[in-house]
């Protein structure tokens, strides 16, 4: 993480890059989250988890949805260069996508240093898929100001 003092404008500027400039994908299918405790994770731990996070004595992970999974979940990556710096995206975009379409947004950040460093899969519901992803390509194509 950098510590760097910046304008308002500089900040829009830099995070505008960042978007732009971020290796961006679109994951197939849909994605749940799935609940266990800490004692069955060695029966319930998916390998086709996108992720695996432990709050205390229970794991959620993100995996491919099924016919009976609670809320279906649109996901997609951005994988950051090495040398970018990209504090405050998450709260930057997630900002943007509320305002713009009403829709929250689940962020899981991890860290993958033969891909650059840093990268985020986001989640939102099924119903907000188009207009998000419609959002964030619109915002990728924006030219500099």
């Amino acid at each position: 993480m950098q510590i760097v003092a910046e304008s308002s404008q500089e900040i829009e500027r830099r995070l505008e890059d960042v978007l732009r400039s971020s290796e961006f994908e679109i994951l197939n299918g849909r994605w749940s989250f799935e609940e266990f405790s800490t004692e069955d994770f060695d029966t319930r731990a998916n390998h086709n988890a996108l992720a695996l996070v432990r709050d205390g004595d229970a794991w959620s992970q993100l995996v491919p949805a099924t016919a009976v999974s609670a809320e279906p979940l649109l996901v997609c990556s951005f994988h950051f260069e090495a040398d970018v710096n990209n504090s405050g995206f998450v709260g930057w975009l997630a900002t943007r996508i509320k305002a713009a379409t009403g829709s929250g947004i689940a962020v899981i950040c991890g860290q993958n240093a033969k891909r650059g460093g840093i990268f985020d899969y986001w989640c939102w519901p099924s119903a907000a898929g188009d207009q998000i992803l419609a959002l964030i390509q619109s915002m990728r194509e924006e030219k500099q100001r």
